[in-house]
């Protein structure tokens, strides 16, 4: 069920080494060597990484690795460093670090690992400079190390009752060998200072008050304003474009026609205009006409992905995912048999600050301003798209205004990029939100075909699912596999998945909790029906489909020198639904038309459920009154404020994902902007209620795992007002209508 592997993360080298040296002004300098995998590995396999530098004044800077994309990484994996290194965090900078596989191997904002990559590492990091400190300090006071402890920002021998700072001891760190970071201690949780505090995040004040720089907000020297108009059918070429008419519009500067490739996640065609600002720009849009090649994908619409599924639905599915036991021998001894159909739509990301990157290329060297996700691939990009060397290649990672998996693509970056070298002058590209809604990677449709059995007792003895989804051949296109593991997999003896494939020319990618945040709403609310049809509580049903606790292994190896596969919890995910539905009041009496539902789910290390209620009028608008959400990842959680801020906006994201759609005709996208493409606006948000189950397991991210359950829990939920089935999204109140 959703079970994400640790796949693009890298492993960490059995020994990490620290440095010291001068930082400016004499102070501290600590860092250590991280080895990733792939490019970053084998690009500087000794490289070293400066995390740490602590001035004479005492004041302690703090780089963060990881791009910023309102997850709080930037406030967060500073706090495990801060915490184990005994700082002040009253005292504590915090840096962005510019985009450096060599320094810091792998840098990304994806999948909610951030925690469980660097929990153990970076918390190693400020411990062994705490050691450093405190043995300066004891060659400062000719005593041994052990009779020295450290209070924040300041290191004390208790028996004399001298102190100093850190700032004091700084200049004798540089001296002092580091510890291997294997061996340094790590403090019981119990004396926590700042790991499981709340920490208001370090950009808050600048983010108020309007001072905080995100992409969109980057300005340099001798900059122009461009827009780039790309084919409204999916890797369309240009053909000619009247660029003499735009150029004569007033204020623009230039307008020429970029040539691109074939790669939809790549550089595209299009036409680039370049102004004194980006309004000018833009209006000089409306005078533009270009005559396209639009391909075959223009042959290709919403309407005819489902047609093709409904046909295959009629056959068997064209390959196996997995089957267990004997499912048909099930079917025909069930005392009853559930089917259903359901479906879902492509989703964009929507992300509040549309795609935007500032470039400079000159002499051969490209220095960029991006709001990404994933910096080492927008540079693999610019190199392969403008001929430049990886090191000509500087990424400044500017704050993100939203990402959701958007910006994991960099089409943007090596957009500006190109437009920057054609123009031989430093560019400023900005999106449009047309732009945005109609040129995502969308999270991909698909088409369930389920059949349950349960037997007399009401128990379920098998599922099936004929799952349609798109791509060709052994191939899926990004985002639209589904796991052979998708629960009740491993929980019951007859399983039969099968898929079959669309072709598609619609790019597609990760949204936030990919898979998961549709396969959840699918399973959930059949599991939901099928306890209806077993005559059973929904939520004891799930308990009683879950069965003991266990751990259901997964089926992948080991790889060589790799971290073992994930298994599934049942005690855990059991435990988020019983206290979800606790903290809900399950079972309690409702006026008619309000109904609660529930839903749970297993995704990105996390464990979560979520119970909702809500109410529906007799012509079907609904309300949804609250939400109750548990989440169990791990035993500890690093910062709780942005902790609660992350499972909210899953919620409110989730909410989104149930009313809105993305339709494709004649190869484009139909919706451009908020009032086609609706998220969930402030009237619309509920009360949530957020509650953790702390367990002995390391703690896990927190950036999607929420998001899953949210939608079918809305579905339920309104069954349970309405006693009409949500079968297909986005929601049709018109089918809830009830008397």
């Amino acid at each position: 069920m959703g079970i994400h592997p640790l796949k693009d993360a890298f492993e960490t080298s059995r020994r990490a080494f620290l440095r010291t040296g001068a930082a400016t002004g004499g102070g501290l300098l600590l860092g250590f060597s991280l080895a990733g995998k792939g490019a970053a590995r084998a690009a500087a396999p000794a490289a070293l990484n400066t995390y740490v530098r602590i001035a004479p004044d005492g004041w302690v800077t703090i780089v963060a690795k990881n791009p910023e994309i309102g997850q709080g990484i930037k406030t967060m994996l500073p706090m495990l460093i801060a915490e184990e290194l005994d700082a002040d965090w009253e005292k504590v900078r915090i840096e962005q670090a510019l985009a450096d596989a060599a320094l810091y191997g792998r840098q990304f904002a994806g999948g909610s690992m951030a925690t469980p990559l660097h929990w153990d590492e970076l918390r190693r990091v400020g411990s062994a400079g705490r050691q450093m400190l405190l043995t300066a300090a004891a060659q400062s006071w000719s005593c041994p190390v052990g009779e020295c402890d450290t209070t924040p920002g300041v290191v004390r021998h208790a028996a004399s009752g001298r102190t100093l700072a850190y700032g004091a001891l700084a200049q004798r760190c540089a001296t002092i060998a580091p510890p291997e970071l294997a061996t340094v201690p790590l403090k019981d949780p119990g004396t926590y200072r700042i790991i499981g505090k709340s920490m208001p995040n370090v950009d808050g004040e600048a983010i108020a008050t309007g001072r905080q720089q995100f992409g969109i907000d980057v300005k340099v020297p001798g900059m122009t304003h461009a827009v780039f108009v790309k084919c409204p059918v999916f890797g369309g070429k240009v053909v000619s474009a009247n660029l003499d008419e735009v150029k004569a519009q007033k204020g623009v500067r230039d307008a020429f026609v970029v040539k691109g490739g074939d790669a939809l996640d790549g550089l595209l065609d299009g036409v680039a205009i370049l102004a004194d600002s980006w309004w000018v720009a833009n209006k000089a849009r409306d005078v533009l006409k270009v005559e396209w090649a639009e391909g075959e994908t223009a042959r290709q619409s919403s309407a005819g992905y489902a047609e093709a599924a409904a046909k295959l639905f009629e056959g068997e599915p064209q390959a196996v995912l997995r089957k267990d036991g004997d499912a048909a021998g099930a079917f025909a001894k069930a005392a009853k048999v559930v089917e259903a159909e359901y479906a879902y739509p492509f989703l964009a990301h929507a992300n509040m600050e549309p795609q935007n990157c500032t470039a400079r290329v000159e002499g051969g060297k490209v220095e960029v301003w991006a709001p990404t996700q994933n910096p080492e691939e927008g540079r693999g990009l610019i190199v392969k798209h403008l001929g430049v060397k990886p090191e000509d290649v500087t990424i400044h990672m500017v704050r993100c205004g939203g990402g959701f998996g958007r910006r994991l693509n960099n089409d943007w970056m090596v957009e500006s990029a190109a437009i920057a070298k054609q123009a031989g002058r430093p560019v400023k590209l900005v999106w449009t939100r047309q732009d945005d809604i109609q040129h995502d990677f969308y999270r991909p449709a698909g088409f369930h075909k389920l059949k349950a059995a349960v037997d007399g007792e009401g128990r379920l003895t098998a599922l099936s699912d004929h799952f349609v989804t798109f791509g060709q051949g052994e191939g899926f296109s990004r985002s639209a596999a589904m796991s052979p593991v998708e629960w009740p997999a491993r929980a019951i003896p007859n399983i039969d998945y099968g898929v079959s494939k669309i072709p598609l020319g619609v790019p597609t990618g990760p949204l936030r909790a990919p898979g998961s945040n549709a396969l959840a709403f699918v399973f959930q609310c059949f599991i939901d029906e099928v306890a209806h049809a077993a005559g059973k509580d929904p939520v004891a049903f799930r308990l009683e489909v879950m069965g003991a606790p266990r751990v259901l292994a997964s089926p992948a190896p080991t790889p060589p020198g790799g971290r073992p596969p994930v298994g599934y919890d049942m005690g855990r995910q059991a435990g988020v639904l019983k206290l979800a539905a606790e903290k809900a009041g399950w079972g309690r009496k409702l006026p008619r038309g309000t109904g609660l539902g529930c839903a749970f789910y297993f995704s990105h290390l996390g464990y979560f459920a979520t119970v909702i209620q809500a109410t529906a009028a007799r012509d079907g608008a609904f309300k949804v009154d609250k939400v109750w959400v548990v989440g169990d990842v791990g035993s500890t959680i690093i910062n709780p404020i942005n902790a609660a801020n992350q499972v909210e906006g899953s919620v409110i994201d989730g909410l989104a994902h149930a009313k809105g759609q993305i339709t494709i005709e004649n190869g484009r996208t139909v919706e451009s902007n908020f009032d086609d493409f609706p998220l969930t606006r402030m009237n619309e948000a509920p009360p949530i209620e957020v509650h953790f189950l702390k367990t002995d397991n390391p703690p896990t991210g927190l950036g999607e795992p929420a998001l899953p359950p949210v939608m079918p829990a809305l579905c339920n939920a309104l069954f349970a007002a309405t006693g009409k089935r949500i079968r297909k999204l986005p929601i049709d109140t018109a089918d809830l209508a009830w008397s």
